[in-house]
């Protein structure tokens, strides 16, 4: 059975994100395409929640540094919304003031966020937007519905190296169980969310290889060494799936592309 190798290139190389998966279309040696079964509901949710989750850790990977910020808007109880329609305005209001503030300094403002709504009623939005100095001041000063809770990615408790566990807290929904202090598995705590990001984050193309044979385990390149090396089973195929991470052991912070560069130029008039 053949295999599919995809290689993401981040921060100019400093990052290759791995994905290795069995391709579906074809059986065993000498056997006829494999013909697929209709997913069910449960089954494409999942798959579903797996690429929300994978594209935004990627974008985490391309565009954010463990020393940005993680933050919390939330509600007091008289300002809460009576719907996500009004959680969405106030947020794209306090956005564009955001914008607005990190425009004047010559910053580009890039943004993840998901709007919850918890089972008891209460709203709060998560929020990972790029540190210019001043943002956690900026994004105080915008948001007039409640408190604002902030820190470095890296000093979160969700912090870990390739953004997994970030990416997956980013995403949760109304499906996402909870997950208790005894490892334990509990419903949801979220009635529903909306997870969005800015529009100015585009992920580059991978580049694509076809292997013969399934790697017994990932090997790092000459330079690099491996993160959160994962193994699943896809859902909807039942075909084994592969995930690590590859950081350059000499990069440097920060380093990225202007084109896609974390900040405007500084060109002070």
């Amino acid at each position: 059975m053949a295999t599919k190798r995809k290689i993401y290139k981040f921060r100019q190389g400093d990052i290759l994100d791995v994905e290795e998966h069995h391709d579906g279309n074809y059986g065993g040696p000498g056997k006829r395409r494999i013909k697929r079964e209709k997913p069910t509901r449960e089954q494409m949710r999942r798959v579903n929640a797996m690429n929300k989750a994978r594209k935004c850790r990627q974008k985490l990977l391309q565009y954010f540094d463990s020393g940005d910020c993680f933050v919390t808007w939330t509600y007091e109880e008289q300002n809460r919304p009576l719907d996500m329609k009004g959680a969405l305005k106030d947020f794209q209001k306090a956005i564009r003031t955001v914008r607005k503030e990190y425009r004047k300094e010559y910053w580009e403002l890039f943004w993840i966020r998901n709007i919850e709504r918890g089972t008891r009623g209460a709203w709060h939005i998560h929020l990972v937007v790029n540190e210019t100095g001043s943002t956690l001041s900026i994004l105080e000063k915008a948001w007039p519905h409640g408190g604002t809770w902030g820190t470095k990615i890296r000093k979160s408790k969700i912090y870990d190296e390739d953004f997994t566990k970030l990416s997956n807290y980013m995403t949760k929904d109304e499906h996402t169980p909870y997950r208790k202090k005894d490892g334990t598995e509990g419903k949801s705590r979220i009635r529903e969310a909306n997870y969005g990001t800015s529009r100015n984050m585009p992920l580059p193309e991978p580049k694509k290889v076809r292997l013969y044979r399934w790697p017994k385990e990932p090997k790092p390149k000459k330079g690099y060494y491996i993160v959160n090396n994962y193994e699943g089973i896809n859902p909807v195929t039942g075909y084994k799936y592969r995930r690590y991470t590859m950081i350059r052991l000499d990069r440097k912070e920060s380093k990225k592309p202007p084109s896609q560069g974390k900040y405007l130029v500084r060109m002070r008039i």
